[in-house]
């Protein structure tokens, strides 16, 4: 009996599109020859977190399939590989990662999925979307520090792509990091869009919450624009200070307009407005635009003394981009709440926990997550269909990847009996059939 045969897909899968063969290449020491391959414990490891692992000891749950799998390593084995993993060897696994991600886009059916906004799409657009989260430690472990929440343990940032939920990049930090540490910022963004296949890099759009509204990476941004073939949006969030206070008392009651939901229809007690022509952004970087939305209040909820005077609630947003109907660019703003699934997801798939007492292995964890993220976007634009396509992890796992079967032999063959009665067998049984028809890369 196997009793997670859907797992086995993610690993067929990452050895179709060519990843397994790239992290060993990437892992590969002239000197050393270890016993597994570095390229396939490491890929054994982001399929166990997409699995639902929590642990390294959980890499027993892949060993009960060698039958079918094949070698896996044993998680002495695994702690060590993690501990190998030097700042360099992590970063030719990122460049690893890229070059896999480069022919898995070019492979997509119907090419790069668009980012959905307000009942439209923002096209050919790559959106990323910047954010972080409170990962608490439960034991004292090396970089472990208090957090602003008031807990304790570490404070990652990362950066997903809202068109394929891919973590692209993350950068593990102490829980007393700051959430508007522009130094991280550009860091991962310059890691995100450094995974991004070359010829979609040209149009970008880079979102984030208050923390990111600093000079820093405002400035950076428009920076970007300079690149020759790169055109790159932003729409991040803005402190509401006394500043703009003062000039949203001075916007006409006629000026608001409706603002959308996330269906294109009106959404209800909300407005939009912009402010840039009342305020002074001599100091901020050209092309800046600032818009304001105001929304009634759910019931007890807290407003500040500003509010309580007219009893709305505000929120800002910074953009650079020059056209477009303020409801729209309020809405795709909005839509960043979507990196709260991701991070969600994440934290369901390696990165909720941290397993190890030293920096430098939760760092190499931290990478095997984003790995398992993934694999997990992979499967779901290449090899899903119908309502799977969009279904949590847990779905997921209780729908396919957990599934049991029985391993036959007959004709010299070994043959994986998926019973017949399980109600998603056609869909595992298509979902293998996609992933054997992936090409490879040449």
């Amino acid at each position: 009996m196997v009793a997670h045969a859907g797992s086995a897909g993610l690993r067929l899968l990452a050895d179709r599109v060519g990843l397994t063969a790239a992290l060993s290449a990437a892992l590969t020491r002239g000197s050393f020859s270890p016993g597994h391959d570095r390229g396939r414990v490491l890929t054994d490891v982001a399929v166990m977190l997409a699995d639902g692992g929590e642990a390294i000891a959980d890499i027993d749950v892949l060993r009960h399939q060698s039958p079918v799998l094949g070698p896996v390593a044993s998680a002495p084995t695994v702690w060590r590989a993690l501990a190998e993993l030097t700042p360099a060897q992590l970063r030719r696994i990122e460049a690893a990662r890229a070059r896999v991600r480069r022919h898995v886009w070019s492979v997509l059916p119907g090419g790069l999925p668009a980012s959905p906004v307000a009942d439209t799409d923002l096209g050919e657009t790559v959106v990323l979307d910047v954010d972080a989260t409170i990962v608490v430690a439960h034991s004292e472990k090396e970089s472990a520090a208090p957090t602003f929440k008031g807990s304790f343990g570490f404070h990652p940032i990362g950066v997903w792509c809202d068109n394929t939920t891919e973590l692209l990049a993350a950068r593990l930090r102490p829980g007393n990091a700051g959430a508007n540490t522009t130094a991280d910022h550009l860091h991962v963004l310059a890691a995100a869009i450094a995974q991004i296949p070359r010829r979609h890099r040209k149009n970008l759009l880079i979102r984030t919450d208050g923390a990111g509204a600093s000079h820093g990476l405002l400035d950076w941004l428009t920076e970007q624009n300079q690149l020759r073939g790169r055109h790159v949006e932003y729409s991040i969030g803005f402190a509401l200070t006394e500043t703009l206070r003062q000039g949203i008392m001075l916007i006409s009651e006629k000026v608001w307009t409706p603002a959308l939901d996330a269906d294109g229809g009106v959404r209800a007690g909300g407005d939009v407005a912009e402010l840039t022509g009342l305020l002074d952004l001599s100091r901020w970087p050209p092309g800046m635009r600032v818009i304001v939305r105001r929304e009634r209040p759910h019931p007890g909820a807290q407003l500040s003394i500003f509010e309580e005077r007219d009893g709305w609630r505000y929120q800002a947003f910074v953009t650079n981009t020059a056209t477009g109907q303020l409801p729209f660019l309020e809405a795709r703003h909005r839509a960043h709440a979507r990196v709260e699934d991701r991070i969600r997801h994440a934290k369901d798939s390696g990165l909720g926990r941290f397993p190890s007492r030293d920096f430098a292995i939760n760092t190499a964890w931290l990478t095997a997550t984003a790995i398992a993220a993934d694999l997990t976007a992979w499967l779901r634009i290449l090899a899903l269909t119908g309502p799977l396509a969009k279904a949590e992890p847990k779905a997921l796992r209780y729908r396919l990847l957990h599934v049991p079967a029985r391993l036959t032999r007959s004709a010299r063959r070994r043959h994986l009996r998926i019973p017949k009665t399980w109600p998603w067998v056609k869909d595992l049984v298509g979902v293998f059939a996609r992933i054997a028809a992936i090409p490879q890369p040449t």
